[in-house]
């Protein structure tokens, strides 16, 4: 009589299961079907709609005029000028400032004037403040933020853009596409005049000057200082100007404001009427000397105390 093989014991046997992986694969499909794409919900494809119904705009109200602007005043103790050169001027604007700093757009929310203040959203890169569900959702409400590609040329920002302007949004834009580096400026993109000339809107130059001292690109804490916002006379296209050429005279305009703060009105108008107003992107050269032409202007400015010693600035409430 045979002898029946013997069973492996439960202890001998190795059960092949496959063991679950994260994140899941995606599912098998039939060869010839194409799978759709998967569907982005950061970057430039977050969808801000929400921001702008009528509870997320009230919160974001709140957010400006208590926590953001005493935030804003304490380390900046900001002066606003120019603001009678927006008189007359109806409907939604392009607001186009210069860019030092994380703090120039909170700045740039609590000086806009009424009524584009609480109906403004802000151009923001879509790599930077919309790399995850919780950053993108804090910088829409916050402070009313779109995704703009910043990388690359992409259509759907600007098409997003341009429909808000078109429903009576104003837009808040840093045409220098980043902060600066160094104190300087730098070159303007041409996407605020693409907007202007598409949706057929005036651009306000502003320039923006103190807050690059105050919490500069690279700085890990920001040094209470004070700040100043000079707006411009908004400007409009000529009949048949390019988007390059209506970029340059922004550029140009924003530039006349610097030297507005700089040294006064009436010489930044002769300069600027010569053609001769001083670059924004400063001198060619090596770092040092890029540093030594910027001056003091790169320091945190201070105000004299009763004996007429300069201290530094401390938050004024």
């Amino acid at each position: 009589m045979s002898r029946l093989p013997s069973l492996p014991s439960l202890a001998d046997v190795r059960l092949r299961v496959p063991r679950p992986g994260f994140p899941w694969s995606a599912p098998l499909v039939p060869r010839g079907y194409e799978r759709p794409p998967t569907a982005r919900r950061t970057g430039a494809d977050y969808d801000t709609t929400w921001a702008r119904r009528p509870l997320a705009r009230h919160v974001r109200l709140l957010v400006l005029e208590g926590p953001l602007r005493l935030g804003v005043r304490a380390l900046t103790a900001p002066e606003r000028t120019g603001l009678d050169r927006l008189h007359g001027l109806q409907g939604a604007a392009i607001f186009a400032a210069n860019h030092h700093s994380h703090l120039d757009a909170p700045l740039l929310l609590t000086s806009i004037p009424e009524p584009w203040r609480h109906r403004v959203v802000v151009a923001a890169a879509a790599d930077y403040f919309f790399t995850n569900r919780l950053t993108s959702a804090a910088s829409a409400l916050a402070i009313g933020a779109i995704p703009i590609e910043r990388t690359r040329i992409e259509r759907r920002s600007a098409d997003r853009a341009a429909d808000l302007i078109g429903g009576g949004w104003s837009l808040l834009i840093f045409p220098e596409g980043g902060r600066s580096a160094d104190g300087w400026g730098r070159g303007h993109r041409g996407g605020a005049a693409y907007l202007a000339l598409r949706t057929a809107v005036p651009v306000v130059p502003i320039h923006v000057e103190g807050t690059g001292a105050i919490f500069g690109k690279g700085d890990k804490r920001p040094t209470p200082g004070t700040s100043r916002v000079t707006f411009g006379a908004p400007l409009w296209p000529f009949q048949g100007e390019s988007a390059t050429r209506f970029a340059g005279r922004i550029e140009t305009a924003v530039a006349a404001l610097a030297d507005e703060a700089a040294t006064d009105w009436w010489t930044a108008r002769q300069r600027a009427a010569r053609g001769t107003s001083p670059s924004l992107t400063g001198p060619e050269g090596t770092s040092w000397r890029r540093a030594w032409a910027l001056g003091d202007r790169h320091r945190p400015r201070s105000t004299p105390d009763s004996s007429g010693a300069h201290s530094p600035t401390w938050p004024r409430f």
